[in-house]
């Protein structure tokens, strides 16, 4: 989809995917501990990964990420090229060819623990870069990141391939790993390095809105993938129509303070990306600072 136009990045709101891992999970499928998580699926359940794709477009998603949060070759060994392609293919053929797919560059090891962040990575993240923008990939996605050296660091070998690279920050399940003043200074770093968006992702639903008002003087698209918090927020984790509800109000709370991309992180199912679809075409609110966003 490189170079076409018009496509799903040209107006905004631009509605993302959700959650991969958590939805193998509420589905009833195998999603094994860390290295492999999701990657097993690849596999093992691949019908499952592709099913979950095309829900999501039948939601209201546009961009769609690809199952390679853990296919790094220092996560799942010899398999990992392989399975990257795989991620890819099903990714792509599982959503309508006008769709973007964005993908997915992860930490190369546990995301909630930046202190485990090995000191050398590059070789790691211009593997997963090179291989994914040769694959066709509109969008190469630094998500997850709470470890900053290493984010630049994949970035960098990101920006290099030539695809529009997009960084996600996370400030973890407990909301604890990254201030919002900690994440502004991120975000605009990332934007001197060539980040064409920025988002937060898998940090609390509830906890976003400070973390997106600290960049929105940022002169780029930012954008939003939350995950559902906690179960005793009501949120996530279920098909309840109330908590696909109060995701789609949050999301509105976020559009109004500037992120024209919003989808979810783990916990938010494709009922949440259909309400806030659905909840988005009909607002007419408009975003604070849109007309300093450049056009993708």
């Amino acid at each position: 989809m490189k170079g076409s136009a018009p496509g799903p990045l040209d107006t905004v709101p631009v509605i993302m995917d959700g959650g991969m891992g958590s939805e193998l999970e509420l589905r009833g499928y195998t999603v094994p501990k860390a290295p492999w998580w999701s990657a097993w699926n690849l596999k093992a359940t691949p019908e499952a990964v592709s099913q979950i794709h095309a829900d999501y477009a039948r939601a209201g998603a546009t961009v769609h990420t690809t199952n390679t949060f853990r296919t790094k070759r220092i996560n799942i060994g010899p398999e990992w090229e392989h399975l990257t392609r795989v991620a890819y293919r099903l990714c792509r053929d599982a959503v309508p060819s006008h769709h973007f797919v964005a993908g997915s560059i992860s930490p190369v090891s546990h995301c909630y623990r930046p202190t485990e962040a090995p000191p050398d990575t590059r070789i790691f993240h211009r593997e997963m870069a090179a291989l994914l923008s040769s694959l066709g990939v509109d969008i190469l996605l630094c998500e997850t990141f709470a470890a900053l050296t290493e984010a630049f660091t994949a970035l960098d070998e990101c920006v290099k391939t030539g695809t529009p690279a997009w960084i996600s920050f996370t400030s973890g399940p407990q909301n604890d790993l990254l201030t919002p003043r900690e994440f502004a200074n991120a975000a605009r770093h990332a934007v001197e390095c060539g980040a064409q968006c920025v988002l937060i992702n898998c940090t609390p639903a509830l906890a976003i809105l400070p973390y997106l008002k600290s960049i929105e003087s940022l002169p780029v698209p930012k954008g939003v993938m939350a995950n559902a918090g906690g179960v005793e927020d009501g949120i996530g984790w279920s098909d309840e129509p109330s908590g696909a509800d109060r995701y789609a109000q949050l999301a509105c709370e976020w559009y109004q303070a500037g992120a024209t991309i919003i989808g979810g992180c783990c916990g938010i199912r494709p009922a949440h990306i259909r309400a806030v679809a659905q909840a988005l075409s009909e607002t007419s609110i408009q975003p604070s600072a849109l007309s300093s966003q450049p056009e993708l």
